[in-house]
């Protein structure tokens, strides 16, 4: 259908440089990345599943978490690999949109998860006793699978914006990928109403799923203060820590990737940092300092070498 819109059918990134050194250098750097992304978050994924210890509604979300850090990672990084072994860095109006949409859909769907955690931690730190019926398994499914569809409900109005543009003649995307805001430049109608749709929704989107986190925190905060034991402080802080540093980091660069006017190697920066390097330091994250985690893997490792010794 988009096709009877636009004269274009395909589009030229400029990637990440134009120099075959740094670009030889740079597909090392991010294949190391992609590997890293995928043993770390696969490793989380077998030893939550193995692990009969982390059968928690914690690490349920956690697994998620790893799945999904998977697959956003897996809609950028393999054409950037393939885009710096190629002189022309080319890609369809049908995959160009293709890629938005799946961006928009993992990145959406990680921030409603993100968000949950968060109530769990809320929930876990201020009702202990009440943890187990406030969590249950039943719910935990049914907010994973609204977190999906909440997200692909938000991806098909933004891509429904990128479908009704018009591209005329301009073909070259100043970016490593397709994302909605490097298309808005390229496009010959008037974009003024499609920019507006898609602060809104990230305004939407963002807040939605960043205010629960803020007031959940802010409860699990006064309940901390209170505690009297300052073991039990320094262990709920603790539980809190690597979640925290996820939110900062993700909500961070997504936000002012999609709110501030950034363009050229900015874009890039923030784009690669929550596209390519969050989904590497997540498994990290929530493993170096959860001793949980660590006794886990050690389990798991040690099932593994006996079956195989």
């Amino acid at each position: 259908a988009w096709r009877n819109h636009s004269t274009v059918t395909e589009f030229i990134l400029t990637g990440l440089s134009d120099n075959p050194q740094t670009e030889a250098l740079l597909f090392v750097l991010f294949l190391e990345i992609y590997v890293l992304t995928v043993t770390g978050n696969l490793t989380m994924l077998l030893v939550i599943r193995v692990d009969s210890h982390l059968h928690t509604p914690m690490y349920f979300f956690l697994s998620n978490l790893s799945f999904l850090d998977l697959c956003f990672s897996s809609v950028t990084v393999p054409k950037l690999l393939e885009d710096l072994l190629s002189e022309k860095k080319t890609i369809s109006l049908e995959g160009c949109l293709t890629q938005v949409f799946f961006v928009f859909v993992t990145a959406g769907t990680e921030a409603f998860l993100l968000s949950m955690m968060a109530y769990d931690r809320y929930a876990a730190i201020c009702y202990p006793l009440l943890y187990g019926q406030m969590m249950s398994n039943e719910l935990c499914v049914k907010l994973v699978l609204l977190s999906w569809g909440l997200a692909s409900l938000n991806s098909v109005v933004i891509l429904l914006l990128a479908v009704n543009l018009d591209f005329c003649e301009a073909q070259t995307i100043h970016h490593y990928t397709c994302e909605l805001p490097s298309l808005f430049p390229l496009s010959c109608s008037d974009v003024s109403v499609n920019r507006d749709i898609l602060i809104g929704s990230t305004l939407l989107h963002g807040l939605g799923t960043f205010l629960p986190i803020f007031f959940s925190y802010a409860r699990i905060v006064s309940a901390v203060l209170s505690m009297s034991s300052t073991t039990g402080r320094n262990k709920a802080f603790n539980t809190c820590s690597s979640h925290l540093t996820a939110v900062v980091l993700f909500f961070g660069s997504g936000l002012v990737c999609y709110l501030m006017p950034t363009s050229g190697s900015s874009l890039d920066f923030l784009s690669l940092q929550y596209s390519a390097v969050i989904p590497m330091l997540n498994p990290l994250i929530y493993s170096l300092k959860n001793q949980e985690v660590k006794a886990a893997v050690r389990r798991t490792l040690g099932k593994c070498l006996h079956y195989f010794g």
